[in-house]
């Protein structure tokens, strides 16, 4: 064997070593990420100079990974944790709907601060004292150390090309070059499956000790990760009835007949195309806002700016709409009846918000009952319900469906009826939404 290759060899024995090292120091010192190290395993990439990883892999220089432990003896630890939580907190996964840069930076710096909160012997870097006084510098402005709230900051306030550069050499430890997703990519771990383990390491991790291993940073990014994502034009499905509407039935038109006839009788079809179709649209629903203490103002514009962009598509609107938005917090407050899109319009850029005391949903259900027996709606469907979430609800289900659109709480917020739907907006993204519109 020539000098070069048994070198070579070496360099792949002592790094696949310190590899293993740094997971078999993870597992004991922190049970709870068990399923999650089990299934990311480490794949030499040699001559790459780089540390990658698609979700499923972790991918590795063997002698990019020797340059470092020389340098930082506790590196290999460091950095598997390091890939180990982007995969955990979901980072990979949102990549293709966000600035790049930013979200890179945002996500170095919310698994870098999970790291040193949890403390983790054996784990630590001369860098450390710098990052840790980063990072707590960056939580005053952000809110918290998670990635989204993270890159909501830096997407407000822009850092420079030199505070870029200060931020990578202390927090960046992999490349994510990866996180792209490939076209008809087949995951070995998919999406949902990191999902189920960022729920079991959340489970796992409330019964092992927290005098060990307390963070704020990783229950947040875990709560973030865990977290129902909703597609909120797919919910609002629940609330479309079928109504006639103009336009060619494509699915009820049969060609055969209409080319036949073409062909054969002088340009005479021996068929029409039916010229209206039937089609699931949005038309009775209600809209229920909280105006207590803790929602209201720009937030409750945001909302009601992301439902209208929603329910505005031809899609899933009819020209003449029956919605009523009502304004409560322990009692109804106001009842606004819309019909047409410039009423929505009317509503959001003029209507004054009234109420702001203590909540209570069971006022609301019973107005609405009232409006059914009055006739009001010819098919109601839903109710959305925006509010902070803690309120007494009514305690019999009603023969709608109803969605209570939460704002992101710190804990887990407040449990719902077994028969409603759950959805969590961002304050910030909210408010972001109004403040563009005006």
């Amino acid at each position: 064997m020539l000098e070069r290759d048994r070198k070579r060899e070496k360099v792949s024995r002592l790094a696949a070593a310190f590899l293993q090292l740094a997971r078999d120091s993870i597992l004991v010192q922190m049970r709870f990420l068990d399923v999650a190290i089990a299934k990311l395993l480490p794949v030499e990439e040699a001559q790459s100079n780089r540390v990658a990883t698609d979700g499923t892999s972790l991918f590795y220089d063997p002698a990019y990974i020797l340059r470092a432990c020389k340098e930082e003896p506790d590196y290999s630890v460091r950095l598997y944790l390091h890939v180990l939580l982007h995969c955990i907190f979901f980072h990979r996964f949102q990549y293709d709907k966000v600035d790049t840069q930013l979200w890179d930076m945002a996500a170095d710096m919310a698994v870098e601060g999970t790291i040193l909160e949890m403390g983790m012997p054996g784990a630590g870097l001369q860098t450390d004292v710098d990052a840790r006084a980063c990072l707590e510098k960056i939580k005053e402005q952000a809110g918290a150390l998670t990635a989204e709230k993270i890159y909501r900051y830096l997407r407000n306030t822009p850092p420079s090309r030199e505070v870029l550069a200060i931020w990578t050499q202390l927090f960046r430890r992999d490349t994510h070059a990866l996180w792209l997703p490939a076209e008809k990519e087949e995951l070995l771990v998919t999406q949902e499956q990191w999902k189920k383990i960022g729920e079991r390491v959340k489970a796992d991790l409330k019964s092992f000790s927290k005098a060990k291993t307390h963070s704020e940073s990783m229950e947040k990014n875990l709560a973030e990760a865990t977290r129902d994502r909703f597609d909120y034009a797919k919910l609002l499905q629940h609330f479309t009835v079928m109504g006639e509407h103009a336009g060619i039935n494509e699915d009820e038109f049969d060609y055969v007949y209409y080319t036949y006839g073409l062909s054969h009788y002088g340009n005479m079809p021996l068929i029409e195309p039916l010229e209206s179709k039937e089609a699931k649209k949005v038309r009775d629903f209600v809209i229920a806002l909280d105006t207590s203490a803790s929602c209201r103002g720009s937030v409750l514009r945001g909302f009601l700016r992301r439902t209208y962009s929603i329910l505005k598509g031809t899609e899933h609107f009819f020209r003449k709409i029956n919605v009523h938005i009502i304004q409560c917090d322990s009692e109804i407050r106001s009842d606004v009846k819309i019909t047409c899109e410039a009423d929505l319009d009317a509503f959001i850029e003029k209507e004054t918000l009234q109420g702001f005391g203590s909540t209570d949903f069971r006022p609301v259900f019973a107005y609405v009952e009232q409006l059914l027996q009055k006739g009001e709606f010819e098919n109601l469907k839903g109710l959305i319900y925006f509010t902070d979430g803690y309120g007494v609800y009514p305690e019999k289900m009603p023969g709608y469906d109803v969605i209570f659109a939460f704002l992101e709480a710190e804990d887990d917020g407040p449990p719902v009826p077994p028969w409603a739907m759950r959805v969590t907006f961002d304050r910030d993204d909210l408010e972001e939404r109004e403040e563009k519109a005006r």
